[in-house]
């Protein structure tokens, strides 16, 4: 429900209910700390602990789950503490901005269809926003039937649905093989997993992986349950192109060189109804940037904030835990929204084993964001007329033509000379490809005022106090 602006502060607003958010919220209700927790999905648990609304009837939702245990526990610690009035839980309460002001302002965007608004107040701010997935596009990828790789995930972990019957899996990184198997356990037809990395890059850590075995057994799991269902792994290689006219009917498969380029003559066709691509994530900072906090880029080419060892961002008063930081996982989410808490209450000491849980974990975390970068390459396999920004219908030529005839050498000019990016997904979708069509090494980190759209009735509701 909206909360007045004129009610008192909260000790503490957490963003996001995702691991981090929820770890950080119900550890500082544990220390005392009166929270607000704010969530723009309609359920805790956010994109990794996605799960079925009760009215679907799902008998045994943690199937669909790892570590199902851990969320199940700290979803009943939020209900505590939401009934001893510890804890404000708001759902589909989007955050559009933060004003720096004695105590914090959260201007938030409310509803199922985000019409409405509200102003909190909170003497410290927790931000738990979690990332979105990179696109890297391709011909064929705005077919119907193609998806993210996380959204196959969504569509079955909170609708019981699968994006097909026959569903190709491609991209890069870990999540693919998660998506794989919770997709061929479901029920769906998996005839290939394309990983356009190696592997290799994880050897270059064999200390790393050694103080994560945990990691190591998580491959094995998924490796075993693909192997269950026949599923083959494609390493090296890519989806180039997807095929049909109503809908993806097939896909082409390259194998690819050290940089991601296809290589000729490698080409095979795949048939399927659907195809789950994704080419890692990409954290949310815009709350935080719009502040000046200071990032710093991830081996993979994505932009993360700068913490201290208590998730302190470089904004005070502001803290950072989870994929904010750089993409590493729910372990490591937990593990930070932990010590945010620790550090908001002014705990004088943070238990040594938390703190070495998340140093192996963050260690682990880069190590693999190294191994899944995407390779320049891989912007040879688009053809003059492939769209790259699908909201506003830019094709690659068009930013080939901002580039080569008119001079831009990043992003943003790009966009104000084709409007890629401009679209509703304000460069969700497309801003990781257009950066480097425009030669940039990686995308500068988003600054603008609102993190999501905003009614203009809500914005004439703003207060002037």
């Amino acid at each position: 429900m909206p909360i007045s602006p004129s009610e008192a502060a909260y000790d503490l607003a957490v963003v996001g209910a995702g691991p981090a958010g929820l770890a950080g919220a119900v550890a500082a209700a544990d220390l005392g700390l009166r929270c607000v927790l704010l969530d723009a999905g309609a359920r805790p648990g956010g994109q990794y602990y996605r799960h079925p609304a009760p009215e679907l009837g799902a008998r045994h939702p943690e199937r669909l789950h790892h570590h199902w245990s851990v969320f199940a526990d700290l979803a009943e610690r939020l209900d505590r503490h939401r009934q001893a009035g510890r804890i404000a839980y708001l759902a589909h309460h989007h955050v559009a901005l933060l004003e720096r002001a004695e105590p914090w302002r959260l201007h938030a965007v409310t509803g199922a269809d985000g019409s409405g608004t509200a102003v909190l107040r909170a003497a410290s701010v927790l931000l738990a926003t979690g990332a979105h997935e990179r696109q890297l596009p391709f011909p064929g990828w705005t077919l119907p039937g193609v998806v993210t790789a996380g959204g196959a995930q969504a569509m079955l972990k909170a609708g019981l649905v699968l994006p097909g019957r026959r569903v190709v899996v491609a991209g890069s990184g870990p999540l693919l093989l998660a998506a794989a198997a919770s997709l061929a356990a479901a029920g769906a037809r998996v005839p290939a997993v394309v990983e356009a990395g190696s592997y290799l890059g994880y050897a270059r850590g064999p200390g790393v992986l050694a103080r994560v075995p945990g990691k190591l057994w998580e491959g094995v799991t998924h490796g075993a349950a693909l192997a269950r269902h026949a599923v083959r792994l494609h390493r090296s290689s890519a989806v180039v192109e997807a095929h049909g006219t109503d809908r993806v009917t097939a896909v082409t498969v390259a194998r690819l060189d050290a940089d991601w380029r296809p290589v000729p003559g490698t080409e095979r066709r795949i048939a399927c109804d659907a195809l789950a691509v994704g080419h890692g994530l990409v954290p949310q900072l815009e709350l935080a940037t719009e502040l000046g906090a200071r990032t710093r880029q991830v081996p993979d080419g994505t932009a993360a904030l700068v913490v201290d060892r208590r998730q302190r961002t470089t904004v005070a008063g502001l803290w950072a835990a989870g994929e904010t930081c750089g993409v590493g996982g729910a372990e490591l989410a937990l593990a930070e929204g932990q010590l945010a808490a620790l550090s908001i209450a002014g705990a004088d000491r943070v238990p040594p084993a938390l703190l070495g849980r998340r140093r192996r974990l963050r260690a682990f975390a880069e190590l693999m964001a190294a191994a899944h970068r995407p390779g320049p390459g891989w912007s040879d396999w688009l053809r003059p007329e492939t769209e790259v920004c699908r909201c506003e219908e830019v094709p690659a030529e068009r930013i080939a033509e901002a580039v080569q005839e008119l001079g831009a050498t990043d992003a943003r000019t790009v966009k104000l000379l084709t409007r890629a990016g401009m679209g509703w997904c304000q460069g969700r979708m497309c801003g990781a490809a257009v950066a480097c069509l425009a030669g940039q090494s990686a995308p500068d980190p988003d600054r603008r005022p609102f993190s999501c759209p905003v009614p203009l009735a809500g914005l004439a509701e703003l207060p002037t106090d």
